[in-house]
């Protein structure tokens, strides 16, 4: 296998950009009213489908250490099939998935419509920044091959 660059120590100034979005983009999400578990779920499911290791186990202790469940992390790949999550993570989880997959229009435009059922204008917003900010870290991740040891 072909050592990769670590592209984040080779452009520190690019990563640093991209982790100074990432703090604004948390404190969008809090000034939305949106819980962190909620925030580290979306970090999660976008990290699931992208296939990051790295951003999995980040987030995976960042979820737990903001007190999120062992037992909805678990299930958190098949959240359509349970009861565990609430109507507005629900909402959360499908609009992360959306902005993940942006050329399936269908499920954009249904995800935006349920969202707007259950969470405001500003929290729909923050819910897509997380998802296009860790959608951005699992890039820098999964192309520079950022071990999870």
């Amino acid at each position: 296998m072909t050592r990769r660059i670590y592209i984040d120590k080779q452009s520190p100034k690019a990563y640093h950009a991209l982790v100074q979005t990432s703090e604004a983009v948390r404190a969008t999400a809090a000034d939305a009213g949106l819980q962190r578990t909620l925030v580290e779920l979306v970090n999660l499911r976008v990290s699931q489908l992208n296939g990051c290791a790295s951003c999995l186990d980040v987030h995976t202790k960042a979820a737990l250490r903001a007190g999120e469940d062992t037992r909805r992390l678990g299930v958190l790949a098949a959240w359509r099939d349970t009861e565990l999550f609430t109507p507005p993570e629900r909402a959360a989880l499908a609009l992360a998935e959306a902005t993940t997959r942006p050329t399936d229009a269908a499920a954009q435009e249904a995800a935006y419509a349920d969202a707007r059922q259950v969470l405001t204008e500003d929290q729909i917003s923050a819910v897509i920044w997380v998802a296009v900010t860790i959608n951005a870290f699992n890039r820098v991740s999964i192309l520079s091959r950022h071990p999870v040891r």
